[in-house]
């Protein structure tokens, strides 16, 4: 798949063509799941979906690849000078969220100097764990990778996202911490994690209608909630349809469908924490459409 995507199109007048990113993850797909299979109308636009890991899409915003994508809340302060956030379809989670695995137990001062494996450097896990602890050595995996690279002993301890947070168990593994508990402990706010993003240079119009159409696209998944698990369960790696069900609805909830003000601060708290730790170079003003 090509780096860098064309800009809009006008197909024909008042029909809209928008590249629309996201990732091929169980969550991902139960919210995008009336989009893709087009069972609800969008007007004047149309999409072509693309899916690739979420860490690929934060490499990809920055070139500005997508009129629309996924990204992780922590890319986002690399982006925000082309990119919106979309007050729909984001993702956060209320006193859990990525958890820190290994193959023995390790408190938190036992973390200091130990190699954990990281699902990529833009991600808002690799953010919190620098957060949580800032003197760890960061070894950067393949997210579908990590389990198996702290279980054969290569790293220390590993930060595992999707589906990993619910099958770490099966590889032998621990849990150590969970940085969304962490996270609500020091804060008081749920973890904001990924969201989606909208190209700045789109008319209004159109960012607004994008996220009408997101949140109606996550009101049907909600609503028809068996058949859109039926369609995510193709995406899900290694879960049954219980623990499918269990993930979506960790991540896809009352947040996704309006991150509302709570989730607004949530957001800009993470990212003044992360400038104030000095691991991002500006403070950023998260700006919402929606």
């Amino acid at each position: 798949m090509p780096l860098s995507m064309p800009r809009t199109k006008i197909l024909e007048p008042n029909t809209v063509n928008l590249t629309l990113a996201h990732s091929p993850d169980s969550d991902d797909a139960f919210m995008f799941y009336a989009l893709a299979t087009r069972k609800i109308p969008t007007g004047s636009l149309q999409f072509t979906h693309h899916l690739e890991d979420i860490e690929t899409l934060n490499r990809k915003a920055r070139q500005g690849a997508y009129d629309i994508t996924a990204i992780s809340f922590h890319a986002y302060a690399y982006l925000a000078d082309q990119y919106l956030l979309l007050a729909s379809g984001a993702s956060f989670g209320d006193g859990y969220g990525p958890l820190i695995i290994g193959r023995a137990r390790l408190g938190p001062k036992d973390l200091q100097g130990k190699r954990i494996a990281i699902p990529g450097q833009m991600t808002t896990a690799c953010l919190v764990l620098r957060l949580y602890e800032p003197k760890a050595i960061l070894i950067e995996v393949p997210f579908d990778q990590i389990l198996q690279t702290v279980a054969s002993g290569e790293a220390d301890a590993g930060v595992v996202i999707h589906e990993g947070q619910l099958t770490f168990g099966a590889h032998g593994l621990k849990k150590l911490a969970d940085l969304g508990e962490w996270w609500k402990r020091e804060t008081g706010l749920p973890l904001p994690l990924g969201g989606n993003a909208i190209r700045r240079s789109l008319p209004l119009e159109i960012q607004r209608e994008v996220n009408k159409a997101l949140k109606t696209s996550i009101t049907f998944a909600l609503e028809h909630r068996q058949e859109a698990l039926e369609y995510a369960l193709e995406f899900a790696r290694g879960l049954d349809p219980a623990s499918g069900d269990q993930f979506v609805s960790m991540y896809v909830n009352h947040w996704t469908l309006d991150c509302g003000p709570v989730g607004r601060q949530a957001v800009q708290t993470l990212l003044d924490r992360a400038h104030t730790a000095g691991i991002i170079p500006d403070r950023i003003q998260a700006e919402f459409e929606g």
